[in-house]
């Protein structure tokens, strides 16, 4: 019988990019099973909820592969919670060699947390190097141009909330 891997990509996603979907893709192409896990960290001040960001990533997933699920985590390390979905594989993406010193970093303590867990880098395609939720989020808010940064869902729930 093949064993089956299972890969996990954890992220924030608020809001998820089309840098996100890119990794998600090639990710759910590479491993038998592929789940986007958002992260809660009740020290930050998201923009969307768990639930919206769930929704979100779901829709845009489903699109996807059927073999990617989107589920959350809170209060517990990314190793820990690998080993509760029995995730083998930590996709992360690399969009510059500034994200470089950071991932190896995390990919070396989670290592050492459970050396049974491996870390596998998906270098970002070109396009969106220069990509990331901090950045939507401003143009976003002051009113720019992100529709060629975000599927078209995404980009309506920005449109609402930077409404007001």
């Amino acid at each position: 019988m093949e064993k089956k891997v299972c890969a996990i990509y954890p992220g924030s996603f608020d809001p998820p990019t089309l840098g996100h979907l890119d990794i998600i893709g090639r990710a759910a192409h590479l491993f038998d099973e592929l789940i986007v896990a958002i992260a809660v960290n009740s020290a930050k001040q998201p923009l969307f909820s768990v639930e919206e960001r769930l929704s979100l990533l779901g829709e845009c997933c489903a699109k996807l592969s059927p073999t990617v699920r989107v589920l959350s985590f809170e209060g517990t390390l990314l190793v820990g919670f690998a080993e509760q979905v029995g995730a083998q594989v930590i996709v992360r993406g690399l969009r510059a060699m500034s994200d470089f010193e950071y991932e190896y970093q995390m990919a070396s303590i989670n290592r050492q947390l459970n050396p049974e867990i491996e870390t596998c880098i998906l270098l970002t395609s070109s396009e969106f190097a220069f990509l990331s939720s901090s950045i939507v989020k401003e143009v976003a808010r002051l009113q720019g141009d992100v529709s060629q940064l975000v599927p078209p869902n995404v980009l309506s729930a920005l449109k609402e909330k930077f409404a007001s």
